[in-house]
């Protein structure tokens, strides 16, 4: 059974950085597309970045350019960095992993995601 772990939100201030960790147990995320998610107070979850089985990457446009995803197979862990934090950007970031039909592509829509973990906060404010 896959788990996710989160961790490296926090407080920050407007500009900064944050890099988040998804860190997984049970099996490896090499057979999973992954995706990283946000959901601010009294706001749906909105999908934030994904990337495929084959390291293919789709974004939402409030993120572009400023955030970035990646894996580490040694280490079953897959990231988003985020540069030039905004304001906007607060919210709870959780992870989740699916098994695709097609290996090069992922979706930064919840529904196809089957495994979640339990999220971290992040707070951008001066």
């Amino acid at each position: 059974q896959l788990q996710l772990v989160e961790s490296g939100g926090g407080l920050v201030q407007p500009g900064g950085s944050l890099r988040l960790s998804c860190a997984a147990s049970g099996t490896t995320l090499d057979d999973y597309a992954i995706g990283w998610f946000r959901q601010a107070p009294g706001k749906e979850r909105e999908g934030v970045f994904c990337i495929s089985k084959t390291s293919g990457r789709s974004y939402a446009d409030s993120v572009k350019g400023r955030f970035t995803i990646s894996r580490d197979s040694a280490k079953n862990t897959v990231y988003l960095q985020m540069d030039y934090l905004k304001p906007e950007d607060t919210a709870i970031y959780y992870c989740a992993a699916h098994s695709p039909a097609t290996p090069s592509r992922c979706s930064i829509y919840p529904t196809p995601y089957d495994y979640w973990g339990q999220g971290t906060q992040v707070t951008v404010s001066s």
